[in-house]
């Protein structure tokens, strides 16, 4: 089969086209003959430095295909053992394509529980492109924030896949969505997918403009981290932040009083349980939500798609077909 795989850890360009042995079928697991996988920022950060796993390695955590042994349409759930608890994964959990073989290749062998039915309006492309991205959105709004119908919620940075994701979601589920932007024209794409209107984070006064167009939101999603000071001034009291990624930062500092006095919560979250997926899929196809697509490339073209990602400039996932 042809994978895309990783002989080292560094830049784009150590990501090479091979043939590798097909994967072998056993005991609970499926072979899935994959039709599209998908990029997240997680696999760049794998990609340069190894995280300390090995080489070589197939990355990519988001797939959809057709089983082997049933033929049937497949979406791939991307955690590994994440255990009994609803609250948090086990310590030793794993993401697909971290330790294991993942999506980027035209054959991949999975457990069984991991596979769940495609939703049938999605082509494959877009199922490809749901899991990590909506898994992730999905359980920060919804299961971590508790967003509700006729509430507002404020998604930080439109363009990436859970920023998409979660404008979608969150307006079909009948809140009222803004955005934050450093690109006029990404806000106005936010328009399409739901959102009611966004502002310029590089503008000084970004949170004032929020507090101007809102009176205060009830959720953030924020996946940028070291700016949660920012995000705990556009809320309401007793509102609610889902923070999920580091993108502008590893670190933030909080005054403490202005914490407490604001009645907020602060849920800490990334990736959904099976039960989250299992909501997730039904959500999508209750309200017909169709995952935003900036390209699609054929599987050789990873380098380049790994490339687009970096460099900022997308709105929506990449997405790559077998």
């Amino acid at each position: 089969m042809e994978a895309i795989v990783a002989e080292k850890w560094g830049g784009p360009e150590v990501l090479e086209s091979r043939q590798v042995p097909d994967p072998e079928p056993r005991d609970g697991h499926a072979v899935v003959e994959l039709r599209a996988c998908a990029t997240n920022w997680h696999d760049i950060l794998v990609r340069r430095t190894g995280r300390g796993f090995a080489v070589p390695s197939i990355l990519g955590i988001d797939g959809a295909g057709v089983r082997r042994d049933t033929g049937e349409e497949v979406i791939i759930y991307p955690v590994l053992s994440w255990g009994d608890s609803e609250i948090a994964p086990r310590l030793d959990y794993q993401i697909l394509g971290d330790a294991t073989d993942g999506t980027y290749a035209e054959l991949i062998s999975v457990a069984t529980e991991s596979l769940f039915p495609k939703p049938g309006h999605l082509s494959w492309e877009e199922a490809a492109a749901l899991p990590v991205a909506g898994l992730t959105a999905y359980r920060a709004l919804f299961t971590c924030a508790r967003l509700k119908a006729g509430e507002t919620a404020l998604v930080l940075g439109a363009g990436s896949g859970v920023s998409t994701a979660a404008v979608a979601l969150a307006a079909a589920a009948g809140a009222r969505v803004y955005v934050t932007s450093s690109r006029p024209e990404k806000i106005e794409r936010s328009r399409e997918l739901g959102a009611e209107g966004g502002v310029l984070y590089t503008n000084e006064t970004w949170t004032d403009e929020v507090i101007e167009l809102t009176g205060g939101v009830d959720v953030v999603l924020d996946g940028v981290g070291s700016d949660l000071p920012s995000s705990l001034k556009c809320l309401k009291r007793g509102g609610r932040i889902s923070i999920f990624g580091a993108s502008g930062g590893a670190t933030a500092t909080l005054d403490v009083p202005s914490l407490y006095f604001s009645y907020a919560s602060i849920f800490a979250t990334g990736i959904g349980s099976p039960a989250d997926f299992s909501q997730l899929l039904r959500a999508v196809d209750d309200g017909r939500i169709r995952p935003v697509i900036d390209s699609v490339r054929p599987l050789g073209e990873m380098v380049a798609a790994h490339r687009r990602m970096e460099e900022n400039s997308h709105f929506g996932k990449l997405v790559l077909t077998a």
